[in-house]
């Protein structure tokens, strides 16, 4: 069912958000202060681009402090405008009933887009 899922994910619009995620990691991996925030980015395409069947999680150990304030400052700088785009999506999508499972999606999105820091993908 998954496997459904990200097919149909990836057809209607997943591969777009998967693109703009990976071009903008990648144009922030260019220098040397946007290397953590280009990852973090790349993560999230990973996840936009097959989000069904994979889970976040935080991290086994304590990420500490820097990744708090790596987190506060995605937050200001973009995180807060990813989130609110995966929010509206994700509304969109959960009017309909065969929508709910991609509002699912995107509301996992939104947790991720939020605080990126600290998180990994299973």
């Amino acid at each position: 069912m998954s496997t459904l899922g990200n097919i149909i994910w990836v057809v209607f619009g997943g591969f777009l958000i998967f693109l703009e995620y990976l071009v903008a990691g990648l144009l922030l991996c260019l220098t040397i202060v946007g290397i953590p925030f280009g990852l973090q980015a790349i993560k999230l395409s990973l996840m936009a681009l097959w989000p069904f069947g994979k889970r976040i999680e935080y991290m086994d150990y304590a990420p500490g402090c820097l990744s708090t304030i790596l987190n506060i400052i995605w937050l200001l700088i973009g995180g807060i405008w990813i989130a609110l785009s995966h929010l509206v999506l994700g509304l969109l999508f959960a009017i309909t009933i065969i929508g709910i499972p991609f509002a699912k999606q995107h509301f996992k999105l939104v947790s991720l887009a939020l605080t990126p820091f600290g998180r990994r993908v299973v």
